[in-house]
Order: C-alpha cells, then structure tokens, then sequence
C-alpha cells in the first residue's frame, strides 16, 4: 500500500527551525533520514521510501504554508494516493509545546497549510500528526508561528523532534490506530 505523508513548512533558510516548520523538521529526525533522497517535483520536494512492500511518499511542499494543497494534489494525482493514505504533520497551536496527538479529520483551527489542502482535496478527512506549539502569552500569533524557540522551548527542540520523529515512525510501522492510540495528546518533554 502507498501511503503519503507531507511535513508542511515554508521554504527558505529564514524558515528553517521556526514554529511553522516542524513538520519539515520532523523529517531530519527520522532514523533514516540520511536514506531519504529529495527530487524536485510537484512544486515540492519530495522522497519514497520502502517500508516491505509499502512505497511511503514524504512530501516537503515549496508553495510556501497557505499553497501547500496544489503540491499535495499534485503527487497524489500522479500516484494515484487516495485520501485514506496521506498523514500531513504539522504544528498546533492549540496543544502545547512538547505534545504530539494524531488526530483523523476535525477542524483547521485556522491553520493555512490545512486549509489549502483541505480545499485541494475537497476534505478534512485526512490523518494529521499534530505537534504542539502553543499559543504566544502575548503578541501576533502569524509572528508566534514564524519564529524560532527561545528559553526552555530551545532547550528540548532537538528531543522533541525526536520524539515526533519516533511518533511518525510508529505510524509507519503499526498504522495509524495504534500509533495513534500511543499518542493521544501525549506530552513527551
């Protein structure tokens, strides 16, 4: 079975580490990463990995976040991967920071990646992978989004996205029922 996970993210280095991308982020800490070889296609950046005789499709889309949906619909087309098969990763603020969920369908609590593939796909009903980021105590959540971690946040940011990684590894290797079972709202710093 073909199975699609895209990490959302923007492009650019001036991205690279910051709230918005730690689906992107995620991807580097897979156990094997080192493996995973980005072809330029779809308007993304996309690698397929075997897993027995599953062909799991990683997907980094270069639209920037509110585009996103045109790279997904673009490589599920061309590999015919139906809905049922895509986990998309990405950041919520409505969890806290250092709490992975996965979660079947819902709402987009305004989250521009989301929408865009939601109105690409004509659904919501896709598995998500929700990492934690929080809500900013103060100032412009677009601002909150688009910076990178300060304090204790900066200290665990490399253990965190192990611990999503390990989450995303788990959905590969047992499906999403149970790895979604292990990480319900699970606080893992």
């Amino acid at each position: 079975m073909d199975r699609l996970i895209i990490g959302l993210g923007n492009p650019g280095t001036k991205y690279h580490h910051t709230r918005h991308n730690i689906g992107w982020d995620t991807f580097e800490e897979l156990t094997f990463s080192n493996e995973l070889r980005w072809t330029e296609k779809f308007k993304g950046q996309y690698s397929v990995h075997s897993y027995g005789v599953d062909k799991i499709y990683f997907l980094k889309p270069q639209t920037y976040m509110n585009l996103s949906g045109e790279s997904v619909q673009q490589l599920m087309n061309f590999f015919k991967i139906g809905i049922d098969n895509i986990l998309v990763v990405h950041d919520e603020l409505d969890l806290p920071f250092g709490t992975i969920a996965f979660k079947k369908g819902g709402g987009l609590a305004g989250h521009n990646g989301l929408k865009s593939i939601t109105e690409k796909l004509g659904s919501q009903e896709y598995k998500r992978l929700r990492i934690g980021i929080g809500r900013p105590v103060h100032g412009d959540v677009s601002n909150w989004v688009l910076s990178g971690y300060e304090g204790v946040d900066k200290d665990f940011f490399r253990h965190y996205l192990k611990a999503a990684a390990e989450a995303l590894e788990e959905y590969i290797k047992l499906g999403f029922d149970k790895a979604a079972t292990t990480y319900s709202k699970k606080k893992v710093i």
